[in-house]
């Protein structure tokens, strides 16, 4: 999530392809297959609306000639002033704004390496409710204490890497000894991206935010996975009821909800 005053690459490691399970003995499950159409779809809006950003540049200008700012940016960036004027979809639609071909290249590339193997591991709509509450939670701190403008989907991806560790991190003895590996990686990602945020021009509150929002949510909501059956028709099978998964939805929702409440009434920044 870039982040501009008045005037990123995301990378990642795909987890492990399959589940190990078992005791004395490992067994490898593959997990169900599934096409990753939400991450396509998300991708491809997102590509679409960075064209009609770039089209409303070249039709009208800049809305805002010392920022850069197109006009899709002018009415759907986190924009601090705007938000307390009751513009609270600026919570969200930052997440479908990028700033330049760099930053929307460094995104999508980083979603499509992260994107499919969570959406196999969570379910369709459990991984769009994910992205959207990473991208919410994000922009919802990056509002409590940052000025400026930012836009970006890295608060939903870092919303992203902060599920996978928790879905590592719940499924662990399924991964046997992939397991240690697997988190390294997750938490090497996590460490060099917010080294990367101390630059300037990066949010790194949108980021911690959206890695919260995905942490929180996993926690509650996440895939757990269970081998259920007899060998050597094993299968896996999800223990997670839906009930949890509307409780992490909520916990998030009212954590960061109140904090976008207290950045409302009660401003830490301009």
């Amino acid at each position: 999530m870039n982040q501009y005053p008045p005037s990123s690459s995301d990378p990642a490691s795909p987890p492990p392809a399959a589940l190990s399970g078992g005791t004395s003995t490992s067994v490898r499950l593959a997990l169900p297959t599934l096409v990753p159409y939400v991450t396509y779809t998300i991708i491809g809006l997102t590509s679409l609306i960075y064209i009609l950003q770039l089209v409303s540049v070249s039709l009208f200008g800049f809305a805002n000639d010392a920022a850069q700012m197109d006009w899709l940016e002018l009415y759907g960036a986190r924009i601090n002033s705007f938000i307390r004027a009751g513009e609270v979809w600026r919570l969200l639609t930052p997440v479908l704004l990028h700033a330049s071909i760099p930053h929307i290249l460094f995104n999508m590339y980083a979603l499509i390496i992260f994107g499919p193997s969570l959406e196999r591991y969570f379910g369709r709509w459990r991984y769009l409710l994910l992205y959207v509450l990473g991208g919410f939670a994000g922009n919802v701190l990056s509002f409590l204490l940052t000025s400026g403008y930012s836009v970006g989907a890295s608060t939903a991806i870092f919303g992203l890497i902060g599920a996978e560790g928790i879905f590592l991190l719940q499924n662990r003895k399924l991964f046997g000894n992939q397991f240690g590996r697997a988190i390294g990686n997750i938490v090497f990602i996590v460490g060099v991206n917010l080294v990367l945020d101390l630059a300037p021009g990066i949010d790194i509150w949108g980021h911690i935010g959206g890695l919260l929002g995905g942490l929180i949510f996993t926690w509650f909501a996440g895939p757990r996975w269970a081998v259920a059956g007899i060998a050597p028709n094993l299968q896996l099978v999800d223990q997670r009821e839906p009930r949890e998964v509307v409780t992490g939805a909520s916990v998030v929702v009212l954590i960061f909800g109140a904090l976008a409440v207290i950045g409302i009434f009660h401003p830490i920044t301009p």
